[in-house]
């Protein structure tokens, strides 16, 4: 995979000019500045980048930098300080908490969402790790920088709390999901919820993987994709899974997959239109 991503705004970081010139991840040419007003809207898959209006997407862009996301790169520590927000363009972040040894999943974020929104909250350090499971890439910017964008445009700080809601609502419903519910809904909702956050229905995905974050023995995840490639629901391949039927993969889901699904649409609820109005 390139390290080069397309630059659909301009790059610049407004905090730290200099620590990036020690990243590891090649940083593009710049392009052209964004006009104040343009006369045609970049564009982005990001979503809550696309619900925003002109104005606030060129105040924001001035300050984004496309990078790109490898696998298993860590965006973010439990317990650093959280220096930058990722809006995921396209690839899956997993959002996880690690303690005494063992890992769990607690949400995935794909191009619907942001990693790094603790500092919303006033939050100086992550609660979470967040490593990139599938890559792809991704837009970044200084929170310090993002702080101050949003006390001119305050519309923008809304937008991340209705995405935070659906995400905060996610991680609850994982857990509850981890103790009621059996071996088979909890894959199929792993799965649906993952297809969904990454807009494909090809996962990258191995067996191990699912074992360690579901918290499940490995036989137990391999004996039931088998079961689940018998009903023709998907397809094994090599470190690959690809859904052959998405309906009835949902309906072995728990509810917890409609209940996450819904939460993320409603945060998206209003309409384009009606947020570039301005």
């Amino acid at each position: 995979m390139t390290d080069r991503v397309p630059a659909v705004l301009e790059v610049h970081d407004c905090c730290q000019d200099e620590a990036l010139k020690q990243l590891s991840v090649t940083r593009p040419e710049p392009v052209r500045s964004l006009p104040a007003r343009p006369a045609k809207r970049p564009f982005v898959k990001n979503v809550i980048l696309a619900r925003l209006s002109l104005q606030q997407l060129a105040a924001i862009g001035e300050c984004l930098e496309p990078v790109v996301l490898k696998e298993r790169m860590v965006l973010q520590e439990p317990k650093k300080p959280v220096e930058h927000v990722y809006f995921v363009e396209s690839g899956l972040v997993s959002l996880q908490v690690v303690a005494a040894g063992s890992m769990l999943e607690t949400a995935v974020i794909g191009y619907r969402g942001v990693v790094g929104t603790s500092f919303l909250w006033g939050g100086h350090f992550s609660t979470h790790q967040s490593v990139v499971v599938f890559p792809g890439s991704a837009y970044r910017i200084c929170v310090e920088a993002l702080r101050r964008i949003m006390k001119v445009h305050p519309e923008i700080r809304d937008h991340l709390f209705e995405y935070v809601q659906a995400l905060t609502f996610q991680c609850v419903q994982t857990g509850l999901c981890g103790v009621r519910h059996h071996r088979e809904e909890r894959l199929a909702t792993w799965i649906c919820l993952a297809s969904e956050a990454v807009d494909a229905r090809v996962l990258p995905v191995t067996h191990d993987y699912l074992s360690s974050v579901l918290g499940l023995r490995r036989a137990g995840v391999t004996e039931t994709l088998i079961h689940f490639e018998e009903q023709g629901l998907i397809r094994k391949m090599r470190g690959v899974l690809q859904i052959d039927n998405p309906k009835s993969l949902k309906e072995k889901a728990c509810c917890c997959y409609k209940l996450v699904s819904a939460a993320y649409v409603s945060s998206s609820v209003r309409t384009l239109g009606e947020g570039h109005a301005s």
